[in-house]
């Protein structure tokens, strides 16, 4: 089976460098896990007063307010099927900070019918983000975010621009270090640069036999219009569920 990232680029997928390829090609028929550890070599946030936005973040573990050099980083990919049937793809992202650990994480389905991924951010998963992808010029992907949409309960209606965060990644295979990179910068149309980092980590594969993955009770997995949400559902092992 493609993956979400075959069948949205398309041709374009032979265009990213092998390793991207290979990272990139699994599916749910697959069971394994990608796995990256490795060291952000800095992480950072804009002026104080972006701080009470990531603070909210934080909350939902979409981002958070800390900075620092050489954070130890882990991230883990799962691709399943979610109980709605479509192919998913977890990004759970782990931040080791001296005294705390930090989480990014979000969850990706392929919507034909906006003709993009959709990423759905945090742990209640009520940001839904479409999301742009292209390969770059040293065979990376990039991934640019756009419209976003907010689903709380009754309350449904397009995020303002005003409010949002909006994001620019590159992930890329460095030849000559033999470790992969990324680069993420979320920044406000008016408020400007609000939260980033760079750094590298190496990959590995864990085999996961179908059995392994558990749902969690965040409230997910409701339907919202023309969208749906999806339930948080990790494998048994992974960092989101032990919250190490």
């Amino acid at each position: 089976m493609a993956s979400i990232y075959q069948q949205q680029l398309g041709s374009e997928f032979t265009k990213l460098h092998p390793r991207m390829q290979e990272r990139l090609a699994f599916a749910s028929t697959d069971h394994r896990a990608f796995i990256g550890e490795g060291t952000m070599e800095r992480v950072w946030h804009g002026p104080v007063y972006t701080q009470p936005f990531l603070r909210i973040g934080l909350l939902r573990h979409i981002m958070f307010p800390d900075a620092g050099v050489n954070v130890p980083f882990r991230i883990e990919n799962y691709a399943y099927r979610d109980s709605f049937g479509r192919e998913t793809v977890s990004w759970i992202r782990r931040f080791a900070f001296p005294k705390h650990t930090r989480c990014f994480d979000a969850t990706m389905v392929r919507s034909t019918g906006r003709n993009c991924i959709v990423d759905y951010l945090g742990t209640h998963q009520h940001l839904a983000v479409d999301i742009d992808l292209s390969v770059s010029e040293r065979g990376g992907l990039r991934l640019r975010s756009g419209e976003q949409r907010f689903y709380e309960g009754p309350f449904r209606f397009r995020f303002p621009m005003l409010f949002s965060g909006l994001a620019d990644v590159e992930e890329w295979y460095d030849d000559a270090a033999a470790c992969y990179r990324i680069k993420v910068e979320v920044r406000n149309p008016t408020f400007g640069k609000l939260f980033g980092y760079h750094g590298s980590f190496q990959p590995r594969w864990q085999e996961l036999p179908p059995n392994r993955f558990r749902h969690t009770p965040c409230p997910g997995g409701r339907k919202n219009g023309n969208e749906v949400t999806v339930s948080a559902t990790y494998p048994v092992e992974s960092a989101a569920y032990y919250h190490f």
